[in-house]
């Protein structure tokens, strides 16, 4: 046999061939916002138990050296007013409020978070500093009754949204102009080889419905954030050493202890989704008058990350 010949259909083999790629049927979730807070009312004693105060699975270690990074990336400095939508038990919130002197609304559809946010909040002696109130982030404004926010932030809450749309929208009812949307979660892996899409979608579907979840498509999140408004000021993978995270195994410690979405078989897993965060600015001027202003989406950047505009 040629030899080219051969290693064509090694190649050919092992990639397999796109001659006519079947169609894969996305996940479509079918969960409410009500039903990611009966989910957490029913684990919250599990969740507490695995993750502690802070429910987010892609996370270092020391979990303080991810929420430092957060601080940092964020900006976060005293006196501004933050929301943090999708807030847990308010591990986060009252670790963002001690050490950088934000003020932070945080915000739960749990009823059983809500409670014991509300006791955590007092035994940090946090009261002022940390306020908590049980709603939908879908609606920030009427939640919160008031606007104009620094910072709307979401850490791996995000994906609960079963509209994401309006999750963005609510933000932006009330952070201020120029104040920042950051989102940190998860979203849907794109298939680098033939045959992996259906295996990804499976997962997602496994995902999705065991934690009333919906892992975002990136493109379709990019594209709503930008006819809204939004600023796309930085869209990135976490900046902090592979070292100094914990590989997920605390997921895995979850799925063991509840029984939820657990792998049956690692010889066909392809590990589903792709962990980032956005940037996200509301610009400082009316967009109605023209959108040929880069210069200023930049100078919003430096300002929201207390650069100088010599750096620019």
């Amino acid at each position: 046999m040629d030899k080219k010949i051969g290693q064509l259909s090694i190649f050919k083999n092992f990639f397999g061939e796109k001659k006519n790629p079947q169609k894969v049927e996305r996940h479509v979730p079918s969960h409410s916002a009500n039903d990611v807070g009966k989910f957490y009312n029913e684990f919250n004693d599990k969740f507490l138990q695995v993750y502690g105060d802070v429910i987010q699975a892609f996370r270092t270690n020391d979990v303080e050296k991810l929420l430092d990074y957060q601080i940092e990336v964020m900006g976060l400095k005293p006196g501004m007013r933050v929301v943090d939508a999708g807030c847990g038990v308010c591990g986060p919130a009252i670790y963002f409020a001690k050490k950088s002197g934000v003020e932070v609304h945080a915000v739960t559809i749990s009823e059983e978070q809500f409670v014991v946010a509300q006791r955590k909040i007092k035994e940090a002696r946090m009261e002022g500093k940390v306020t908590v109130y049980l709603g939908d982030y879908h609606d920030l404004k009427n939640v919160l009754g008031s606007d104009g926010f620094d910072v709307v932030y979401f850490l791996e809450s995000f994906g609960h949204s079963p509209y994401h749309h309006k999750a963005i929208d609510s933000a932006w009812k009330v952070v201020k102009n120029g104040g920042l949307l950051y989102i940190k979660d998860l979203f849907r892996r794109e298939s680098l080889l033939p045959g992996h899409e259906p295996k990804i979608e499976r997962e997602i579907k496994k995902i999705n419905e065991a934690y009333r979840y919906n892992i975002a498509d990136l493109y379709e999140v990019l594209a709503h954030l930008r006819k809204q408004g939004w600023i796309l000021s930085k869209f990135k993978t976490i900046d902090l050493p592979l070292a100094e995270f914990e590989n997920l195994t605390i997921s895995n410690e979850f799925q063991e202890l509840t029984g939820i979405a657990q792998i049956e078989s690692w010889d066909d897993y392809v590990f589903p989704v792709d962990f980032f965060e956005m940037f996200c600015i509301k610009p400082e001027f009316d967009l109605s008058n023209g959108l040929d202003k880069y210069f200023l989406q930049n100078l919003m950047y430096l300002k929201v990350h207390g650069k100088k505009e010599e750096e620019l």
